[in-house]
């Protein structure tokens, strides 16, 4: 089953880091991450840059409302997200309790909804219209 796992950071964490402890945190983490390519865990996964770059898209009075920037009013952000494979949610937690990551924030982890079946449903009324 896959899971998203999506890793939070405090805004400048990364960067107030010093070069030699920045180095050593993403050369442990991608070690890490190709552990669990060697072992068939890791799907997918893409880091995302900062905030400040995002937008939020709303359903407001009838149309697209866009807002600059994370919606949520947090003090971590969404740093990236890992998609795993997993047997069930406590082999995930098990798998991502060793990540490095987690030293620069949590990980929230959920199961990926399989909307397969959904979309099938969705492609046979939409070609019988």
């Amino acid at each position: 089953m896959k899971y998203i796992c999506l890793g939070y950071i405090e805004p400048n964490k990364f960067e107030s880091m010093s070069e030699s402890e920045r180095n050593a945190m993403v050369d442990e983490c991608f070690s890490y991450d190709d552990e669990l390519r060697r072992n068939g865990h890791f799907a997918g996964g893409e880091a995302l840059q900062g905030p400040q770059s995002a937008a939020t898209l709303r359903w407001e009075n009838g149309k697209v409302a866009v807002t600059d920037g994370p919606y949520a009013e947090t003090k971590e952000q969404i740093g990236g997200i890992l998609i795993l494979e997993a047997r069930d949610l406590n082999h995930a937690i098990q798998l991502m309790s060793k990540h490095p990551g987690v030293k620069a924030g949590p990980f929230e982890i959920r199961p990926a909804a399989d909307l397969s079946g959904m979309v099938q449903e969705s492609e046979e009324r939409r070609a019988d219209a």
